[in-house]
């Protein structure tokens, strides 16, 4: 029997159908490559829909596994498998980028213990407490079975403090420079005889000229020169007021977004599922490797004479780094981002990620690392019929 090799792509917080590159294409170059490494079996591709990344991360887990179950169920089926669960023709490598690795994570340790991070666990803790019990064996009967977890930039230990700090201070010096510039155009004379012993306080901007009539486009014309102004300054804050009524479900829609990526602020259970991944590979033999992106030197260097590079250091990051064992972590280096959210969304871009081949080299070599041994060797073609059919 021909097995299987089966890719499951996952995408992120507010992911979809372009997150693995422009038509799927690093999902395409994935699978033809692994192809020509794994020439005994079959390498399938697929996508899992775009969903809601909001709401319990459980939930979202759930549902994940049951499409996935589902899907290899069929493929199983079509191939005539005799014992799917004992002896799969069907192994899968789940693909994640950004909290789409979490969701794979959380997947596996599912299928192996029945015991997710995101709730409360046994695993051992640091107090001594009943958790110090030891932990039963993992399943190696899971179905699907998980050959590895292969990631992108997922912040298995948090988003790094130089993701906000380096656009904190960028934000800063554009906002300085809109607010002179508009505060000149606006305020002209008046606002250069601001005394500084009026203690009343003041708008950040003078009201615009009032217009000639508040109803029709003079009222709309007051709102647009508002919002402009509002925009230069803080774009993400004016953005969500002037398309509020786009928001129809309010705080509870921020909210809810707010609870899918919560879990990392949550330091132990980040800690946890790391444990938990490598334990199934110590104990399983499950693949575990996260590609994280890097800034060039060049923009490496654009905040080393400001206080976030005296901090932080010229090494730009998305992800939190590990101290300790934690699988596989190898940098993506893309040295045209000009910072680290850039280079976290255009990984899969070949014309806007300089280092994209070799991404799809290191990609390529871990999974290929993974799937090797009896069962690919264990892989043949389908005997013909006796009447040659």
């Amino acid at each position: 029997m021909k097995k299987t090799l089966l890719l499951v792509f996952i995408h992120g917080f507010k992911g979809g159908e372009s997150t693995f590159g422009d038509d799927y294409q690093f999902t395409r170059d994935l699978r033809d490559s692994l192809a020509k490494e794994l020439p005994k079996i079959n390498v399938k591709v697929l996508v899992y829909p775009k969903y809601e990344t909001r709401g319990d991360l459980g939930e979202c887990v759930s549902r994940f596994t049951d499409w996935l179950l589902e899907k290899v169920i069929d493929l199983e089926v079509d191939a005539g498998t005799p014992s799917p669960t004992v002896d799969p023709s069907v192994r899968t490598v789940l693909i994640g980028h950004s909290m789409g690795g979490i969701v794979a994570a959380e997947t596996l340790i599912r299928l192996t213990s029945e015991k997710p991070i995101h709730a409360e666990t046994a695993l051992p803790s640091d107090d001594g407490a009943e958790g110090d019990r030891p932990l039963p064996p993992l399943s190696g009967l899971m179905f699907p079975y998980i050959q590895g977890i292969l990631t992108f930039d997922t912040p298995f230990l948090g988003i790094s403090p130089g993701v906000v700090a380096h656009g904190a201070e960028d934000r800063y010096n554009d906002a300085s420079a809109a607010l002179g510039a508009l505060t000149s155009i606006w305020g002209g004379a008046t606002a250069a005889k601001s005394s500084a012993a009026n203690t009343a306080p003041k708008a950040a901007l003078p009201a615009p000229p009032a217009a000639a009539s508040d109803s029709g486009w003079g009222k709309w014309g007051r709102v647009a020169m508002y919002a402009g102004a509002a925009s230069a300054i803080a774009g993400s804050a004016a953005a969500a007021y002037v398309h509020r009524d786009n928001i129809t479900q309010g705080l509870s829609w921020v909210s809810s977004h707010l609870e899918f990526v919560g879990c990392l602020a949550r330091a132990e259970d980040l800690r946890r599922r790391v444990e938990g991944v490598v334990r199934a590979g110590d104990e399983l033999g499950v693949g575990f490797a996260n590609l994280y992106t890097r800034l060039g030197p060049r923009a490496g260097k654009k905040n080393v004479g400001g206080v976030v590079g005296t901090v932080l250091g010229p090494d730009r990051t998305f992800c939190n780094l590990p101290r300790g064992r934690a699988g596989v972590w190898k940098e993506a280096v893309n040295s045209a981002a000009g910072d680290e959210t850039i280079a976290h969304m255009t990984m899969f871009e070949p014309k806007n990620n300089p280092g994209y081949k070799s991404l799809l080299k290191d990609a390529t070599a871990l999974a290929a690392t993974w799937v090797g041994g009896e069962w690919y060797e264990s892989s043949s073609e389908p005997a013909l019929n006796a009447g040659g059919a």
